[in-house]
C-alpha cells in the first residue's frame, strides 16, 4: 500500500473504482499546480521579482523609506500625481527636495 495525501491507497492491478478516481484526481491536481497560466491571464510582460527590483533601485541610488501619513494627505498626493502625470515616488521626491531646499 502506498500513501497519497495521508490516506492509504492500495497499489496493484486490483484497485477499487474510488481509489482509481482518487488517483486520477491527485494526478490532475498535481498537473494544475505545476502548470503555468496562459499569457492572457499572466500578462505578456515578465514581472521583475523583488531581488531584481531592489538591485535596480540600489543602482539608481534609491532607498526604501516607509512613512505613515494621514489619509487626506495620501489622497492629495494621489490627485497631484495623477494631474502631473508622474508616479508617486517621483512626486514625493520632488516635493521633499523642494521643501528641504535640496538640489
Amino acid at each position: 500500500m502506498t500513501t497519497l495525501s495521508g490516506t492509504a491507497v492500495p497499489s496493484g492491478p486490483f484497485m477499487k473504482k474510488t481509489d482509481l478516481e482518487k488517483n486520477k484526481a491527485l494526478k490532475l491536481m498535481g498537473k494544475l499546480k505545476a502548470a503555468t497560466p496562459p499569457d492572457r491571464y499572466a500578462g505578456a510582460a515578465p514581472a521583475i521579482d523583488r531581488r531584481e527590483q531592489r538591485k535596480l533601485d540600489q543602482a539608481a541610488g534609491l532607498v526604501s523609506f516607509p512613512v505613515k501619513l494621514q489619509q487626506p494627505v495620501i489622497d492629495a498626493l494621489h490627485a497631484k500625481a495623477a494631474a502631473d502625470g508622474v508616479g508617486m515616488n517621483e512626486l514625493v521626491n520632488a516635493l521633499l527636495l523642494d521643501a528641504l531646499k535640496i538640489q
